[in-house]
């Protein structure tokens, strides 16, 4: 059973799964393929899973593939992110705008960013790990970055510090202005 939350921007979907707790601990179902697809109101199919660890601060992202796009079904192991996508569909109604959320290991929740969204989180807790699923393989000559803290797009995000930690391409990320677009 889940819990499905429209966000703010078009097909990006919030999924909350029921979790049952008791005195050993916790049981849910973190997919099942009929209920997803129900959800998102499609079928997709998923050929990569990524698992990524990071320390507080880190913020990865945005990241998008301009051609082999990835849907991502994003979900939290360990710790908690603050996550948000960005519509870079030119013919969506919520072109231009992110939607960010916390997922955590406590609250289970999963996003789901469509094709033609930019992805990317920043670490919350002093450590994180992250899961997610990917409807196309990752293709490193058609990854692109737009820049995290581009006025253009304007995320709020949650930092207690002036600067993330950032890897050396996202750095580099470009301004919305200078980035390739989805139709």
């Amino acid at each position: 059973m889940l819990k499905v939350s429209k966000t703010s921007i078009s097909d990006v979907i919030l999924i909350e799964p029921k979790v049952y707790k008791d005195d050993r601990g916790f049981f849910f179902e973190s997919f099942n393929e009929q209920a997803f697809h129900a959800a998102i109101n499609r079928k997709v199919s998923f050929v990569q899973d990524n698992h990524s660890q990071s320390v507080q601060d880190v913020l990865r992202g945005l990241h998008y593939q301009i051609k082999q796009p990835q849907a991502k079904l994003v979900r939290v192991i360990s710790g908690r992110i603050y996550d948000v996508a960005v519509d870079l569909r030119q013919s969506s109604s919520t072109f231009k705008k992110y939607f960010g959320v916390e997922l955590s290991a406590t609250n289970s929740r999963q996003l789901w960013i469509p094709e033609g969204c930019a992805h990317g989180f920043i670490a919350m807790s002093p450590q994180v790990e992250v899961l997610y699923k990917t409807t196309d393989y990752y293709a490193p000559e058609h990854e692109r970055c737009l820049l995290w803290n581009d006025e253009a797009i304007g995320i709020d995000w949650p930092l207690d510090i002036s600067t993330p930690i950032l890897s050396e391409k996202d750095q580099q990320g470009s301004i919305f202005s200078d980035i390739e677009l989805f139709i």
